[in-house]
C-alpha cells in the first residue's frame, strides 16, 4: 500500500492540516488588530493576504529546490497552475478575508466547514469511484443543516435581528470561498497527475498571492502599522499556508476526493475552539454547539461509506 493511502497517515496529516487551517482563523482576526486594518478596508486585506500566499509559495519553491525537485513548468502546466492559483487563491481569499471581516471566527469555521460537503457532491460529477450513495447524500443534508444553525436565530427572525445575523459580505462569503475551494481542490487534484505536488502548490499559492497583491495595491491598500508582532504573525500564516495546502495537495493526489475531504470536520472544530480561546469569542451559545454537532456527525456519516 502506498505511504500517502495508509487510513493511519491519512489521518495524521489530514489532522496537521486541519489544525493549522484552523489556527488561521484566530490569526487573520488578530492580523487585522495588529496592522489596525477595518472591517470595510478591502484592499488593505486583500494585500495582507496576498503577502501571506507570496511567502508561502516562496518557501515550498525553495523547499522544493532544495528537495533535488525541478521548478521548470511545460507551458501548458503553466497555464493550468496559474488558473489554480487564480482560483484556489485569489478568488477562493477574496471571499475568505472579506467574510472573515465582517463575522466572527468561531461562526466562520462553522460555515467554511460547508466546502466538505460542496467536495463531495462535486466529486460524485468528476470522478467515476467517487459516486454520491444515500448515506453521502443525507450526510451532506445533515452538515448543510449545521451550516444553518449557525444562522439559525438571523434567518428566522429577519429585520434587524436578521442583519446582525448573516449578512452576504460576512457569512455569504464565507460559503462561497467554500465552494471554490472545493471546485479548485478537484481541478488540482486532476493536474497534479502530471507534476510535483508540492512544485505545483508553491506555483499555485505564489501567482495566487501576486494577484492579490497586485488588486490590494491598485484598489489603494496600504499597510503602515507594520511591526515585529505583525511580522512574526505573517511568518506563521505563510508557515502554514504552505505547510498545509501542501500535504492536502499530495493526500488528493493518492486518494479519492471524499476519502480526504471527511477531515475537514476537524477544521470547523479546531477553528472554533481555538477562536473562542484567543480572541475571546463565545463558544457556548447552543447554536454554536448544535451546530459544530451537526456538522461533524454528517462528515462522520459520509465517511462511512
Amino acid at each position: 500500500m502506498p505511504f500517502f493511502t495508509r487510513p493511519r497517515i491519512v489521518f495524521l496529516l489530514a489532522s496537521l492540516c486541519c489544525l493549522l487551517w484552523g489556527s488561521a482563523y484566530p490569526a487573520i482576526k488578530q492580523g487585522y488588530a495588529l496592522l489596525e486594518i477595518g472591517r470595510n478596508d478591502l484592499a488593505a486585506q486583500l494585500l495582507f493576504a496576498g503577502y501571506r500566499f507570496v511567502g508561502a509559495g516562496a518557501l515550498l519553491l525553495v523547499f522544493a529546490k532544495l528537495s533535488g525537485k525541478s521548478l521548470v513548468l511545460h507551458r501548458a502546466q503553466a497555464g493550468q497552475v496559474a488558473l489554480l492559483g487564480v482560483l484556489q487563491t485569489t478568488l477562493q481569499y477574496i471571499f475568505f478575508y472579506i467574510g472573515l471581516a465582517h463575522t466572527t471566527g468561531v461562526k466562520g469555521s462553522i460555515l467554511n466547514a460547508s466546502g466538505v460537503f460542496f467536495s463531495v457532491l462535486l466529486a460524485h460529477f468528476v470522478y467515476h469511484n467517487d459516486t454520491l450513495t444515500w448515506r453521502k447524500i443525507t450526510g451532506c443534508a445533515l452538515g448543510f443543516a449545521g451550516v444553518l444553525a449557525v444562522n439559525l436565530g438571523g434567518l428566522l427572525g429577519g429585520g434587524a435581528a436578521a442583519n446582525a445575523e448573516f449578512s452576504l459580505l460576512g457569512e455569504g462569503f464565507i460559503v462561497l470561498a467554500a465552494l471554490v475551494l472545493s471546485a479548485a481542490s478537484l481541478y488540482g487534484k486532476r493536474i497534479s497527475q502530471g507534476m510535483d505536488s508540492v512544485v505545483m502548490t508553491g506555483y499555485q499559492l505564489g501567482m495566487g498571492g501576486v494577484a492579490l497583491v497586485a488588486i490590494g495595491w491598485v484598489a489603494g491598500g496600504r499597510i503602515s502599522a507594520f511591526g515585529v508582532a505583525p511580522a512574526l504573525l505573517l511568518g506563521y500564516m505563510a508557515v502554514l499556508s504552505a505547510v498545509a495546502f501542501a500535504l492536502w495537495s499530495v493526500l488528493l493526489k493518492f486518494n479519492r476526493v471524499s476519502t480526504v475531504a471527511v477531515y475537514s470536520f476537524l477544521v470547523p472544530v479546531f477553528g472554533a475552539c481555538l477562536s473562542a480561546l484567543f480572541l475571546g469569542e463565545s463558544l457556548l451559545e447552543w447554536k454554536y454547539l448544535v451546530a459544530l454537532l451537526m456538522v461533524s456527525v454528517g462528515i462522520w456519516w459520509v465517511s462511512k461509506t
